[in-house]
């Protein structure tokens, strides 16, 4: 016999043309997309009151430093640290000025990974200079088709430093390389499947740059004592992970690379960011945390005070916070902070405060600086590399930096396998789900339908899933028929939800128009088919059938095209959850619900595709469920959800077949 999902899932909905269309930022909020904005306010401010809270001493911090540290590694997918190879480092040309010289080299930070790069040296250095590490923003170069790296885009920085007495070296990054990689994933390719490995561009740049500080390290001209980290935009940002995870960097100015979470996930900033600005925020953090990291070594804040990606409240927000932690070390005029006037944009009265402040601390320098930064160079002359390596893993390098999980040992006997499961499973709860709420009331349930009509009874409560998001559960069942003590929940996705509200409108139009007036005009099939198969499924089955549309779907669905739905997304990741992961939160409330309203009774899960691996992760946290009815899985949490480093713990196979180790699991 077809089961109730099948056949619900069989009818298609006809809707207006516009119940699905993209609905522009001009349109006035919905009560759902003012719920979601709330919810976001919520969940930011209660991870702004977390961010170096409890720390009210030097020994506080210093106690916490080094997990801080390991934290902010495994958020950028660095854990373990990737093998530190022999850098194969090659110079390629010479160009010479009078005042100094630039050196066109690459090196591979992994092996395959090629960072081009210029070195600027002073013309005729003397005795060790202070190294400064240089790392580009988003400047792309491209000559005649042919990429020069964003270096040659930020080439001044490095002659200006050269001019001056310091060795600096100026790297492209991954995505706007001579070889031309990829920051975009869930921005604008729909890869979420970075959040399930726990991958981030900004993780490779990062690397990329402590790399650079072995090489800048290893020169002859350099004193490895004396190395700082500077630049601007996405510089800026990779300037500040480098900075918090190496020693060896004695100075930073991080130039327009951060801001708090405020900005980000309230004000909207994150969708003016590509991937590379943010770690996979599995551990919840707000960005104070990241620029403490630098503490006690002397760092530079600079911004302009119109930059729209950077606004100037978040950066002094990120100062005062700070600030706190460079005086428990006793050196806030180590600290500073610079803001000038002006928009997002390199420029001189941004460039010159950050020069004198390495010649401050580098130097010992605090004579004025007055010669300014120039350009001296074709981009093309900058060139590293005359062609495309064939070994290059530059456009791939997602595919490989962090490691997969590996799968279950096969000969394992029950005993361990059930030790393993369980272990995984744990793990899975703490990596992937540590934005669930802690809150352990039970969900509350407020009836708001109760109709009875062709012999079957139709039922509809809310409840609270966590503060601020409230769904609805749906039940069927026939009125001679009372439940035998089997109740199904069915999980409804979009589509299913279109088909199950157009076949319960059939007879139940009145008790559901909220739902038809969220979804838009829903054209009953005719003749009653939807309808008719839907209430013989349930008499049929000899179960209470019950429905929840999880967040983001049903009366909960958010206005905006799939540009926006995609900036959802990554305000999710920003606060340590996903909307997945938060949607298994959901189901897991659900399954409380029911409990509440048929104590006793046998609950089964139904769900299909994204909904389906949802409900098999719910069955895993929730106890007591007796039964799972899968259908339509993907293979691979590549395929989705998009749980934050799942792929780290395990995949599919295994989540399901430690669901088969807690109850009966029917998939198709």
């Amino acid at each position: 016999m077809q089961t109730a999902w099948a056949i619900l899932v069989a009818f298609p909905v006809l809707c207006s043309g516009s119940a699905f269309a993209a609905t522009g930022s001009s349109r006035p909020p919905t009560p759902a997309d003012r719920a979601l904005a709330a919810y976001f306010s919520a969940e930011t401010a209660r991870l702004e009151r977390g961010c170096l809270s409890g720390i009210e001493s030097l020994a506080d911090w210093e106690a916490k430093r080094a997990e801080y540290r390991r934290q902010l590694q495994d958020m950028l997918g660095l854990s373990p640290w990737p093998e530190r190879g022999d850098l194969r480092a090659t110079v390629t040309g010479r160009l010479e000025r009078d005042q100094f010289q630039v050196e066109k080299l690459h090196f591979q930070s992994l092996p395959g990974l090629y960072v081009t790069a210029n070195l600027y040296l002073p013309r005729a250095p003397s005795g060790k200079l202070p190294g400064i590490l240089y790392v580009c923003g988003h400047s792309r170069v491209v000559t005649n088709g042919v990429s020069c790296g964003s270096k040659a885009g930020y080439q001044h920085h490095g002659a200006w430093f050269a001019r001056h007495g310091y060795v600096c070296l100026t790297i492209d990054t991954v995505q706007l390389g001579e070889i031309e990689g990829l920051h975009h994933g869930t921005y604008r390719e729909g890869m979420w499947w970075w959040n399930a490995r726990g991958y981030t561009p900004a993780g490779i740049e990062a690397w990329n740059g402590i790399r650079a500080l072995d090489y800048l390290a290893s020169r002859p001209e350099v004193d490895p004592d004396r190395l700082g980290v500077t630049g601007r935009s996405g510089g800026g940002a990779y300037s500040w992970f480098i900075a918090a995870l190496d020693d060896r960097v004695k100075a930073a100015a991080p130039v327009a690379g951060i801001t708090d979470l405020r900005n980000h996930v309230i004000d909207g900033t994150v969708e003016g960011h590509c991937d590379c600005m943010f770690f996979v925020n599995t551990h919840r953090w707000d960005y104070p945390l990241l620029a403490a990291l630098v503490a006690p070594r002397p760092l530079l804040l600079a911004n302009s005070d119109k930059d729209g990606i950077f606004p100037l409240d978040g950066v002094l927000r990120v100062h005062e916070k700070v600030r706190r932690i460079y005086e428990l070390h006793d050196a806030a005029p180590r600290l500073g902070l610079l803001i000038t006037e002006g928009p997002h944009r390199d420029t001189q009265d941004l460039q010159v405060p950050v020069f004198r402040w390495f010649n401050r601390w580098l130097k010992e320098d605090d004579t004025l600086v007055q010669a300014a930064a120039e350009k001296f160079f074709h981009p093309l002359d900058l060139r590293a590399l005359d062609g495309l390596p064939p070994d290059a893993i530059n456009t791939r390098v997602q595919e490989l930096l962090v490691p997969l999980a590996q799968p279950m040992p096969e000969a394992l006997d029950p005993g361990l396998r059930e030790a393993w499961l369980s272990e995984r499973a744990s793990a899975a709860r703490s990596q992937c789900f540590a934005g669930w709420p802690s809150e352990s009331a039970p969900p509350g349930l407020t009836a708001v339908v109760n109709s009875d009509r062709e012999g079957m009874v139709f039922r509809a409560w809310d409840f609270t899933s966590q503060a601020g998001v409230t769904l609805r559960l749906y039940a069927l069942e026939p009125r001679a028929t009372p439940t035998q003590g089997r109740v199904t929940l069915g999980i409804l996705g979009p589509t299913a939800w279109a088909d199950w509200l157009s076949a319960i409108s059939e007879t139940y139009a009145a008790d559901v128009a909220e739902e038809r007036a969220a979804l838009g005009t829903v054209e009953t099939v005719s003749g009653g088919t939807a309808w008719a198969a839907l209430a013989r499924s349930v008499a049929d089955g000899g179960d209470t059938r019950i429905w929840l549309a999880p967040r983001g779907v049903g009366l909960s669905a958010w206005s905006g095209d799939a540009a926006k739905a995609r900036q959802r997304q990554r305000r999710f990741m920003l606060l340590g959850q996903t909307l997945e992961g938060m949607r298994v939160w959901d189901i897991c409330r659900a399954i409380q619900a029911v409990r509440g309203l048929f104590p006793g009774a046998a609950v089964a899960v139904e769900a299909e595709g994204l909904m389906g691996v949802n409900a098999l992760y719910a069955s895993l946290y929730e106890p007591a469920l007796d039964r799972l009815i899968l259908h339509d899985l993907p293979v691979s949490h590549r395929d989705g959800p998009d749980y934050l480093g799942v792929l780290r713990v395990w995949d599919l196979p295994d989540a399901l077949e430690a669901a088969r180790h807690r109850c009966q699991v029917d998939v198709d």
